[in-house]
Parts: structure tokens; sequence; C-alpha cells
């Protein structure tokens, strides 16, 4: 059977364009939604995930969309490209790049591509020591990431450790995307096993629920300890009592 072809730049193009939101492009730069000089069709990332799913991985078309100056063309850029082939330069300047819309979140997210390269764990360890807040934010989303794997790609807890004590001490003074960010990645850990979870679950009931904004408005703080600290949960790690 014949591999199906792999559309070209413009077929992609001509595609987004055609589906085209305009309630959503009505929507792009208000509610603080920093766009990056970027111009958009309006399209939702549920839909934008199914187109590149339809793709598939193609690293030539990945690095083509990138260099456009089109929002969902850069989504599809990060959701296509091959983590085998994604070298830490290429993470560094797009990360320069990230700070507009939903790039940064799709940037680090599980069905994007760079948290499934093989140097996540050496670049989440970096970005979240950065002095940079957004290589701070994709950082802690990273270390979510990670902190989902098993077997021998999995950091030891020593490692895990360290990165909930450094939340312990820097939570309360960041901005609040790292903020929520780091509240995601200790919820991620603190599900790891019962060690983990005490040490988490104590970071997140000393920092509290953490309050953040959609574009969409004000949204219902996000309280870690809620996710950590359930029947379900203790029951999955093994927790008899408190």
């Amino acid at each position: 059977m014949t591999p199906a072809k792999s559309p070209t730049l413009e077929e992609v193009l001509s595609r987004l364009e055609a589906e085209r939101d305009e309630r959503g492009m009505a929507r792009w730069g208000d509610g603080g939604i920093r766009t990056g000089g970027l111009r958009s069709f309006g399209i939702g990332l549920t839909r934008l995930r199914a187109i590149g799913k339809s793709i598939g991985r193609d690293r030539a078309l990945a690095q083509a969309l990138w260099h456009t100056d089109l929002h969902e063309a850069r989504v599809l850029s990060l959701l296509i490209d091959d983590p085998a082939q994604i070298t830490r330069e290429q993470a560094e300047q797009q990360v320069e790049q990230v700070d507009a819309g939903q790039l940064a979140h799709v940037f680090v997210s599980c069905d994007a591509t760079l948290a499934r390269t093989p140097f996540v764990v050496e670049l989440a360890d970096a970005w979240t020591r950065s002095n940079d807040p957004v290589r701070r934010d994709c950082g802690y989303g990273l270390l979510y990431e990670v902190s989902k794997s098993s077997g021998r790609k999995a950091p030891a807890d020593d490692w895990f450790l360290g990165h909930i004590d450094r939340i312990a001490a820097s939570i309360d003074d960041e901005p609040e995307r790292v903020r929520l960010a780091m509240a995601t990645a200790l919820m991620g850990i603190g599900k790891r096993n019962a060690a983990l979870n005490r040490r988490a679950l104590a970071v997140a009931r000393a920092a509290g629920p953490i309050e953040f904004t959609s574009a969409s408005g004000k949204c219902e703080p996000f309280d870690v300890s809620k996710h950590l600290d359930n029947e379900r949960l203790r029951a999955k790690l093994g927790i008899v009592d408190r």
C-alpha cells in the first residue's frame, strides 16, 4: 500500500483559511491574549489537533509552517514535528517565540513533540532554573509531562523532590502563569508515589489555591491539594492515613 502523500505548505495554509472561524478571529488579541505579531484564522485547538493528526509526522512541513506569520500554522508545526530530529538549539530558538496565543501551552503539551524528545528531562531541569519567566513557564509544563514517565526513562525520586523544594521556595514570588505551571507540575509529581505525594501535598496546602485568569475571564482558583488528597488517589498509592 502506497503511503499517503504529505500535504504541501500551500495546501495546509489553504485548508486553514478554508476552516477559518470568524468568531475566533474577532476574539484574537482580546482578553489580554498576546498575539506576538501573528495573525490568526481563529481555529480552536481541538480542531488543530485533529488536523495535525491527519497530517502525521512531517519534519520538513513543520519547519515551513513555523516560519509563517500564522498562529494556527505554528501550532500545527509543534504538533507534527519529529521529536527524534528536534535539537536543543531548536528548542531554545522556539521558546523565544512562543509567548503568544496558546503557543507556550502547546509547545510543552503531551500531544506536541518537545515533550517526546530524548533530552526532555535535561530541558525541564534547565528551564525551571532559568531567569526567563517564559522558560520557567515552559519548564514546569515539561516537568508535568516528565512526572508522567515511568520505567528507566523516569528520573529518581530525589530529582522530583528537588523540584518540589524549588517550587516551595519560589511559588509565591512568581508571575501568575508560572505559578499555575508550578501547581500543575506539583500535581503530577504528587501522583507518582506515596512519598512524593506527602511532600507535594504539604507544599500545595502551604501555597493555597492558585488564582489565574484565562482569555475568557477569571477562573476558579486551582487547588492542587484537592487533586492530591482524595480517596481514589490514596487507594492507588497505598496511603493508609495522613
